[in-house]
């Protein structure tokens, strides 16, 4: 139900900025741009279950900081489409809980690393008449998270009790951002930027037959600061 809502969400934003009229007679529609991702994750997650499984076993996402990659593609004089993304980086999974497990530590240890892609496609209306130095923007779209190279570490195998391997399915979410554009001159900007995305994925790990599960909840809070080059096409 959630995937349905935010793709009917960007439809509906689309079909409106569609009914604006043909974007605005200007020579560079399209915009590039890099610059810092600096992520922080207000997660949560319920306790681990499984087999052979202490109750209060439980898990935090470390805040990442990344690089920013975007393409901007003006569809009106208001409007424009985003693509945001940034360079897959790798995250980490902290144990919260009891300070040990039996006799192995817990609370507190890096537990497993987990590279994601997040690609988020943003409607965006921009403030002011196009030509003004300042133009502040809105937007809402849908995140697509998709998790691989999951990986334990040596403290997480030691509490699961050997080897074992991580799955964590694609996440589909919406997302809101809102930020500033600077026209340094015609062809060079620079953009600062808040986002936040819902993504809820369910993370199962595999040690020797054993299976445990734990429902992760997190949204990711995303400051941008980039520099961007317009261009036409």
């Amino acid at each position: 139900m959630q995937k349905k809502i935010a793709t009917l969400a960007l439809g509906t934003a689309l079909a409106l900025a569609a009914t604006t009229g043909a974007r605005a007679d200007n020579a560079t529609p399209n915009d590039i741009r890099i610059g810092g991702y600096f992520v922080h994750f207000a997660s949560s997650a319920t306790d681990i279950t499984g087999p052979y499984t202490i109750p209060g076993l439980n898990s935090s996402i470390n805040n990442t900081t990344t690089l920013y990659l975007g393409y901007v593609r003006t569809l009106s004089s208001h409007f424009a489409l985003e693509l945001a993304m940034g360079w897959p980086p790798v995250t980490h999974a902290t144990a919260r809980g009891p300070a040990a497990v039996g006799s192995v530590p817990y609370n507190g240890q890096k537990i497993a690393g987990i590279r994601w892609l997040s690609p988020t496609l943003l409607l965006e209306y921009n403030f002011f008449n196009p030509g003004t130095r300042w133009r502040p923007f809105v937007g809402v779209g849908v995140n697509y998270t998709y998790f691989y190279d999951r990986s334990i570490t040596a403290a997480g195998a030691a509490v699961s009790g050997g080897p074992t391997s991580i799955s964590m399915p694609y996440s589909v979410g919406p997302a809101v951002t809102a930020g500033v554009k600077y026209h340094i001159n015609q062809r060079w900007h620079i953009v600062a930027s808040y986002s936040v995305a819902q993504v809820n994925s369910r993370l199962t790990t595999d040690t020797a037959g054993v299976y445990r599960t734990s429902s992760v909840h997190f949204w990711p809070n995303a400051v941008v600061l980039s520099v961007g080059y317009s261009f036409g096409l």
